[in-house]
């Protein structure tokens, strides 16, 4: 009997793939016994089912329809994978039992079961067999072969299985058609040369049935388990399903939820779709990876690169499957062991993000209604008369003449020229919207960008050839190709022609799902099996052409069946590509819809939100998905996007998102406005000093920034990353972490002055104090009156600040303030990136300063490893060390007594310091 079986650290396996590289070796026909039924238990476990069904009868009240075959019934109610997934349909016996499954149907609304899939595999239900297994220079190559067909059409019999040991923790399996090409992302992936030597995983196959049998060699967790249900692939249907070893599952995106997945039957659809965020739906982004804690606190990561649509089935066993309806199998895992190196393997696949611009990492204001330039350019005035820093003003569609990209009103935004030069002289930015629906209706040779399009044949087609026509903003549309490297070169043009005239810093692509508000086009969509699939992943509208373009839809080098979940991401190489070539400095460009790798290109914001406090805690875990993602530049609408905010959830809100690492607050038309300088003294001020703290920041957020660019550090990261041996970190999605050392809480309710967060092990100072706090991991009440945020720096670290100005770089040229807190050994170490902040690949060409600060023996050296001319253009100003014991009697600076103050709450300052950042120097107090 074909058994789909849960692997334990004792079972031997069929075949087990040595760490030395030695030939794998079939063991007998490669057989394993049933996860629930034990070798030899059969019989009785058959004479168990009867009396079990006749028992269950009994008290399902006659729900479990006619008798299950005993095969069926041993199958526990978490194992069972779903052979019958289609939505839309009530399974019927007669359904199920024509695809060869098992039927037992379980009472309606009980509470709990709602998910448990009445139609499932039995564990003789037929897959592929392992044929044949070689040695290759970096791994093996395998033949699988399946006998019986299964029940989706253009079943492919013979698969090729390829594997490569690439690195000690990285391991990648593809499974592929044998006989014929098809389509595989078109990512740039790394090709290793080298078999991995001492891999840290132990690799085993079940030959029949075939499954991948993975585990880590140090603890023995099984870390997949494909043997759970059977492998299909189908031209349009790809299904494979594993056991997993815990249910601490994150990622899968992009979805609105908590940051840890449920597995209570909970199936997450990754197909790129224009929709606010709400939970259950599948929302602008695809990310296939996943990020998994493992008991004792190791994690491992997922990817499956492959771009269809697709859903991931999450169940209590705990188990997961894959479901796609394209492509092909090609899977990278991650063996970590702990959830920052996951995350950083992930990223060696896929790229690492870029370097953003310093400007960046300022304050942004945008809104879509300001009606005119004259009233964007009063708020920006605003903001200056209050002092309240900001680095970037945006505009929303309302800039352009009838919404057209490329164009501007010439009656309401006539000024925007000035407004922008007015900008950069205060040493401000300014970045606008772009949507990829080139309008088609205006007459021809009125509109270039169309025209010109048209032409060169730059956007998608239909079937028969034409520009499939939908509708967005500016009316009908046809939509670029951005598969095309032609079209790379006409929407640089587009942008050399406007940046002419309104010569902006940034961009903002947005609507790049592509986003429709036709389904298909103007045409609808043809017939056949592109566009109505076999299967139909569980797609917001339950169709893969609601609210976007047909799949059938031709792009040059592929259909859009394929390349939907990558528009976003193509868009975006071309836009960065084009700043690069306009500005000749980095570029800053934030995207609505993402896709593997699109850090490497943009930032992401977290979509078209609500002035509402759900709305404001869900932006965490938004923010923290998007840090696995590998797409550290990332935050949501502050105050809200849509609906009108209140002064209390604004406050809070700016609160939050000063600590957003792309800070924007963000507000639809027809709302009252929600920038700072509208609300009352108090909220005002409330709202300038976070943003004040978030600026005296900078240094250490840029410099987290340079660890994201050059090895795929996070930026805000989740609490269990810094302490994974804590399962209480587990579940935390209400507060975060900025890099290793700073801890952000917020208040995320109305009308409460405290907030209680946890404080991990450990001694934590207040930011704002240096008080200490003194941890064993616990939930802690904190005071946190209307325009406090509670920020707590981690024992041992050293944190660079800088005395805030109202833009980055009036910020950049004042003196740094180090602090640094204290261990319970009296250590603390940290580091300072710093460049000019904005031109190409400094750290690649040298052109940058990099200083490491140490405390050991009351004794603080700063030293300087790589130095440049822009570090000569900053001093250091302060010192502060929170935690210091005892009031020294005196401080030496570099052997020279230096006057300071020492408080009771242990700080000790130390003021006027005077040096040079490109000079080393050491301090000392006695």
């Amino acid at each position: 009997m074909k058994s789909y079986q849960k692997l334990t650290a004792a079972q031997p396996a069929a075949c087990r793939v040595e760490e030395e590289g030695a030939a794998p070796v079939p063991s007998g026909h490669g057989k394993l016994a049933p996860w629930w039924v034990g070798s030899g238990l059969l019989v009785a476990a058959v004479l168990l089912s009867t009396i079990t069904v006749w028992v269950l009868r009994q008290v399902s009240g006659g729900w479990l329809g006619p008798t299950a075959p005993p095969k069926c019934l041993v199958v526990p109610e978490s194992q069972r994978f779903d052979c019958y997934p289609e939505r839309r349909v009530v399974v019927t016996q007669e359904l199920c039992e024509s695809r060869g499954c098992c039927f037992i149907q379980s009472p309606p609304l009980a509470e709990g079961k709602q998910g448990v899939p009445w139609c499932f595999y039995p564990p003789d239900f037929p897959s592929y067999t392992l044929e044949s297994l070689n040695q290759t220079a970096l791994g093996m190559v395998g033949l699988l072969v399946r006998r019986e067909k299964a029940y989706y059409p253009r079943d492919i019999q013979k698969l090729r299985l390829d594997v490569e040991f690439e690195t000690d923790t990285r391991l990648h399996i593809k499974i592929t058609d044998a006989a014929n090409p098809r389509y595989e992302v078109p990512l740039d992936v790394p090709r290793v040369m080298k078999r991995a030597e001492n891999p840290t995983y132990s690799l085993n196959f079940s030959w029949d049935p075939f499954g991948v049998l993975l585990q880590r060699k140090a603890t023995g967790t099984v870390l997949l388990n494909t043997t759970v249900a059977p492998l299909i692939f189908a031209d349009q249907f790809l299904q494979i399903s594993t056991s997993l070893p815990s249910k601490f599952l994150y990622g899968l995106g992009e979805h609105r939820g908590s940051l840890l997945h449920s597995l209570d039957w909970n199936t997450l659809t990754l197909w790129a779709r224009d929709v606010s965020p709400t939970e259950s739906f599948n929302l602008y982004g695809a990310h296939p990876f996943y990020l998994l804690m493992e008991e004792g606190g190791n994690a491992h990561g997922v990817f499956l690169l492959n771009s269809n649509a697709m859903e991931v089935a999450l169940q209590p066993a705990p188990g997961l499957t894959w479901r796609t309806i394209g492509g092909v199998l090609d899977f990278y895992i991650f063996l970590g062991p702990d959830p920052n190196m996951v995350i950083q393997q992930y990223q060696q696949v896929i790229g690492f993000p870029a370097m953003p611009p310093i400007w960046a990492l300022g304050f942004h204001l945008c809104r879509w209604g300001y009606g005119s330039s004259n009233r964007t350019w009063q708020t920006v005035r605003a903001m200056r008369n209050y002092q309240i820093p900001q680095d970037g003003q945006w505009n929303d569609i309302d800039y352009m003449d009838g919404y057209r990209d490329f164009t501007l009103d010439s009656q309401k935004f006539a000024s925007l020229p000035s407004l922008v030069e007015d900008l950069h002289k205060h040493g401000q930015h300014y970045v606008m919207i772009l949507d990829p629906g080139i309008s088609s209706t205006s007459p021809h040779g009125s509109y270039w960008p169309f025209d010109e399009g048209l032409r060169r044949g730059l956007f998608l087609n239909t079937t028969q050839g034409q520009p499939l026509i939908g509708q967005v903003w500016p009316g009908f549309t046809a939509f670029a190709d951005f598969s095309n490297p032609d079209t790379h070169q006409w929407w640089l043009e587009n942008l050399q022609h406007f940046h002419a005239h309104v010569p902006f810093d940034g961009l903002w692509i947005d609507m790049n799902e592509p986003s429709n508000f036709m389904d298909g086009s103007e045409d609808g969509c043809p017939p056949g099996e592109l566009d109505n699939p076999p299967y139909t992943p569980a797609v917001l509208g339950d169709s893969l052409s609601a609210k976007t373009v047909c799949a059938s839809a031709k792009q040059k080098i592929s259909v859009h069946y394929n390349l939907h979940n990558l528009y976003g991401l193509m868009e975006a190489k071309a836009t960065a590509s084009a700043l690069i070539q306009i500005r000749g400095k980095r570029p800053f460009l934030i995207s609505r819809s993402t896709f593997p790798s699109q850090g490497r290109y943009s930032g992401h914001w977290l979509g078209d939100n609500r002035s509402q406090w759900k709305d404001m805690h869900y932006s965490i875990p938004g923010l923290l998905s998007f840090s696995l993602f590998g797409i550290p530049l990332v935050g949501a609408d502050i105050c809200g996007f849509s609906g009108s905010t209140s002064e209390e959830l604004c406050t809070r809100w700016m609160q939050l998102g000063a600590f957003y690492p792309f800070s924007r607050n963000h507000n639809t038309q027809n709302e009252k406005a929600q920038d700072p300088t509208v609300f009352s003294p108090a909220a005002r001020t409330a709202m300038k000093d976070v943003l004040l703290t978030r600026y005296s920041l900078l240094p250490f957020l840029y410099t987290l920034f340079h660890r994201a660019h050059l090895q795929g550090d996070t930026v805000a990261r989740p609490l269990f990353f810094e302490f994974p041996q804590d399962e209480a970190t587990w579940e935390l999605d209400r507060q975060f972490l900025w890099g290793q050392s700073l801890l952000v809480t917020p208040v995320l309710e109305p009308g409460v002055d405290s907030v209680t967060g946890y404080v991990p092990q450990g001694t934590w100072y207040d930011f704002y104090t240096g008080s200490s706090v003194n941890s064993s991991g616990e939930m802690l009440k904190m005071s946190a009156p209307l325009e406090h945020l509670n920020l707590h720096i981690r024992e041992g670290s050293i944190l660079p600040t800088q005395k805030p100005g109202t833009t980055t770089e009036a910020t950049r040229g004042n003196p740094l303030r180090l602090i640094v807190a204290l261990s319970s050994h009296a250590t603390a170490w940290g580091d300072l990136f710093w460049d000019d902040g904005e031109s190409l690949d400094t750290f690649e060409k040298g052109n940058y300063s990099y200083v490491v600060f140490n405390v050991t023996q009351n004794i603080f050296t700063s030293t300087v490893l790589h130095a440049t001319t822009e570090a000569t253009k900053v001093t250091v100003g302060t010192l502060s060390i929170f935690g210091v014991q005892k009031p020294p009697s005196k401080v030496l600076l570099n052997g020279q007594e230096k006057p300071f103050s020492y408080l009771d709450n242990q700080v000790l300052n130390v003021s006027d310091l005077g040096m040079s950042l490109s000079q080393g120097f050491s301090l000392q107090w006695l």
